[in-house]
């Protein structure tokens, strides 16, 4: 497991280089590999440390080079990131409460669900939008929300906004920004920039909520 994290770690710190070599790879079947990536890391809730504001954003950087078509990268990502969504809205809905109720679940942080219960207490149905930008709860987000039984008209609403807002940022800003000279330069800080901004409004509300 340990193993697992290292070198997940490694991959979204050198992201640009590894994103190289799966095109090199697999050519015009990078575009699926990259699908099926969002789609565990949204669908699955044992596989919140996938890389997905990164990926994205690596992405966008090897469309504007020519590597990827951007509005198909757009469309398919997007597509991922909410059927990955739907998924685990309805695997919690039908046995995410027998797992919340376990004291200790194997591969699952219980302190997890219950920081992204928090989150839904305070920002209700926008919580599905919202943690789209915040790795980890992103993952726990719908999977909670099938727990509690959400509407799932009013979640597929939300999801599908969340989902194609949160790419089509990620996606545009790589495409636009990513190539730039000085991001290319320090593209492991530009990365490791990201991921703190993206987990820092996560990590405020959880230190208040602790203080309340």
């Amino acid at each position: 497991m340990l193993d697992l994290i290292s070198q997940a770690i490694d991959f979204v710190l050198h992201i640009d280089k590894y994103m190289d070599m799966i095109i090199q790879a697999y050519g015009f079947w990078s575009y699926f590999l990259l699908f099926f990536i969002i789609f565990i890391e949204t669908g699955l809730v044992v596989t919140p440390f996938l890389p997905g504001d990164s990926l994205i954003f690596a992405a966008g950087t090897f469309a504007a080079i020519g590597s990827f078509n951007v509005s198909l990268l757009f469309i398919l990502l997007t597509l991922a990131a909410i059927l990955g969504n739907t998924v685990n809205y309805f695997i919690g809905r039908k046995i995410g409460m027998q797992i919340y109720q376990k004291k200790n679940v194997r591969f699952i942080k219980k302190r997890y669900l219950d920081e992204t219960q928090a989150f839904y207490h305070k920002h209700g149905g926008k919580t599905i939008i919202i943690t789209r930008f915040i790795p980890i709860i992103r993952t726990f987000a719908p999977f909670v929300a099938g727990i509690g039984n959400m509407n799932f008209a009013k979640f597929a609403f939300y999801n599908i906004i969340g989902g194609v807002s949160w790419v089509g940022l990620f996606t545009l800003l790589g495409y636009y920004f990513g190539n730039l000279p000085s991001v290319k330069s320090n593209f492991t800080f530009v990365i490791f920039a990201i991921i703190i901004i993206s987990v820092m409004p996560g990590v405020i509300g959880v230190v208040k909520q602790r203080i309340k």
